[in-house]
């Protein structure tokens, strides 16, 4: 980045910033009255040391719009990025809190207002309208602050690796490999990320073996980890002659973009041999020794990288892969003691948990974690979203509960 495009990017977001009502962080009013009827399901109302904390984060909100118009901070583009991307993380419980703190003002001029009424019914009639129309608004948006105040999966901002693997089924389970990675190439379109593929081994009779995606776009791993684990699909294969029912899975991994800073390799871990890549790509790829085949001996992990037309690049494309997969390992290992922990019993999160079911005959798509049933031909044609909303809808309502249990516990 530039200085002048840095300089630019600045002012649009100072510029922004100057819109906001100079009370949006004025502390709020007194509490609604006790006629307030809140349609939230979990007993979480604002209370004082949510209030504080909300406070808070509008502070370092503020604090670090001042940074923007640092100077030192504007001459350092990596420092600029990582200042304003800092704060858009808390632009939206700041603009919500903000809103709040406004309706909260509105509603006790409301109060005031049928107060001074007296014995004018209409004008009485007029600010218990207005009360409840703020009161409703209100506890929508308190709803939605105490979901953005949930903690947040430190990942979810990162690109990832979409690894697709064929499990039981032979053939078959190849195709039905080659149909999922349809069905998210459709739905990564329709989001606007960029998918490179990494490596691929295709199948004998269509499909793949294994198939690995880089997928790099806004909040890509927030939506894609939903995908992780055991695929199953029922249905007649292409190459059933009888018209037998068959049962095949595939697995998916989806892997947070890392680097060393992350995970930390011993380069005496590592075990690397080149070999000749074969198949199309001329002479080069031929003749020379551009592929690679690393090996990672303590955990066994071997990766073939055969995809570049130089072993350079190649290697880099290898390594970049086994610390996607060792960062996986370790995240895995992290959730599985937090789940512990909690003592959570649905769910495991993991690779090996069979999360969905596609039946053919039935035209449906059962997800086991939602309990619930979708379209096959709305999911063979990229609508994923309404299942990945359901699971976040499940996640969010789990935390919200915990919290609960815990603030009266």
């Amino acid at each position: 980045m530039t200085t002048t495009m840095a300089t630019s990017l600045l002012l649009l977001v100072l510029a922004a910033a100057s819109l906001a009502p100079s009370s949006a962080f004025a502390p709020p009013g007194p509490p609604r009255s006790s006629s307030s009827t809140s349609t939230t399901s979990l007993p979480m109302a604002l209370d004082p040391a949510v209030k504080s904390r909300l406070d808070g984060i509008a502070r370092s909100h503020a604090a670090l719009t001042e940074r923007l118009g640092d100077p030192d901070v504007i001459s350092d583009s990596n420092l600029l990025r990582q200042v304003m991307k800092d704060r858009s993380q808390s632009d939206e419980v700041v603009d919500a809190y903000a809103e709040y703190s406004r309706l909260d003002s509105e509603l006790e001029g409301a109060r005031e207002l049928f107060q001074d009424a007296g014995d004018d019914v209409e004008m009485k009639e007029m600010a218990r309208d207005e009360m409840r129309t703020i009161e409703s608004t209100m506890d929508e948006l308190e709803e939605r602050i105490k979901v953005l105040l949930l903690p947040r999966d430190p990942n979810d901002d990162r690109n990832c690796m979409l690894e697709i693997r064929a499990g039981t089924g032979g053939s078959e389970a190849n195709i039905f490999a080659g149909d999922l990675l349809d069905v998210y190439r459709k739905f990564m379109s329709g989001e606007g990320w960029k998918v490179a593929t990494l490596d691929s081994s295709p199948g004998d009779d269509g499909g793949y073996k294994n198939v690995c995606l880089e997928v790099r776009g806004e909040s890509v791993y927030s939506k894609l980890k939903w995908e992780a684990g055991v695929h199953r699909v029922q249905r007649v294969p292409a190459t059933e002659g009888q018209g037998r029912v068959h049962t095949s899975t595939a697995t998916v991994a989806i892997m947070p973009e890392c680097d060393e800073v992350d995970v930390k390799v011993d380069p005496k871990d590592i075990e690397m041999s080149t070999m000749r890549s074969g198949g199309a790509g001329g002479q080069n790829v031929n003749k020379v020794e551009t592929a690679v085949d690393l090996l990672h001996k303590p955990t066994g992990i071997r990766i073939k990288c055969t995809q570049e037309r130089s072993q350079l690049k190649n290697k880099d494309l290898a390594m970049k892969m086994l610390l996607g997969k060792l960062y996986d390992i370790e995240n895995e290992k992290r959730e599985a003691e937090e789940r512990a922990r909690r003592g959570d019993q649905i769910g495991t999160g993991g690779r090996s948990e069979k999360i969905r079911t596609y039946n053919w005959k039935d035209s449906r798509v059962s997800d086991h974690r939602l309990g619930q049933n979708f379209p096959l031909q709305g999911f063979l044609g990229g609508d994923v979203g309404p299942i990945i909303d359901g699971l976040v809808a499940r996640d969010q309502e789990a935390k919200l509960r915990r919290l609960s249990e815990e603030s009266t516990g």
